[in-house]
């Protein structure tokens, strides 16, 4: 059987807003759409009867589309510090998990709850994560989480080290200015 036109009367994921004149399966429209009053058959009474409602929705689309674009820039402007005990090797000994960030970020002024925090796996590492946030349906919002040791890693440890050779280098070969007119 070929599609059939549908006239959607309230907004559908994954296949269009109110007002959208949107080609279904029949079994689709006769199962689900009808029966759940989500579309009627697409006539142009039908279409004159909800453009007026449409309008309206798109509107409201649209507001709702420029919040949660507001919402994600708040979001991706928050960067978060936390200093956790880890070993040497930056491996921490507890973990950051959803409701740490949480408490964190509201320090910084953010506000969203636990449930709204996408982690695949706590955190277990020193360094920078991003993590997502989940902002309104499939919208979300990065923010940047800096996970500092307590004390030094290895590399921080290695880099000071070399820093300091460098500077008994330095004061070994004495002074490196130019030659005195002394004498």
């Amino acid at each position: 059987m070929k599609d059939i036109e549908v006239l959607l009367q309230k907004s559908v994921k994954h296949l269009g807003l109110v007002g959208d004149v949107v080609k279904v399966k029949p079994g689709h429209a006769r199962n689900f759409l009808f029966p759940q009053k989500l579309g009627i058959p697409a006539t142009a009474d039908a279409k004159r009867q909800i453009a007026r409602r449409a309008a309206k929705v798109r509107e409201a689309e649209e507001l709702r589309l420029k919040e949660v674009a507001e919402l994600v820039a708040v979001l991706e402007a928050i960067e978060v510090t936390t200093i956790m005990k880890a070993d040497p090797n930056g491996n921490l000994y507890g973990s950051l998990n959803a409701a740490k960030i949480v408490e964190l970020a509201k320090e910084a002024g953010a506000k969203f709850e636990e449930k709204d925090v996408r982690l695949d796996a706590p955190i277990k590492v020193v360094g920078e994560h991003r993590v997502k946030i989940h902002v309104r349906d499939d919208d979300f919002g990065e923010i940047k989480v800096h996970v500092q040791a307590e004390g030094r890693t290895k590399a921080e440890e290695a880099a000071l080290e070399a820093a300091e050779a460098a500077a008994e280098e330095d004061a070994e070969s004495g002074p490196s200015g130019p030659p005195s007119d002394e004498g």
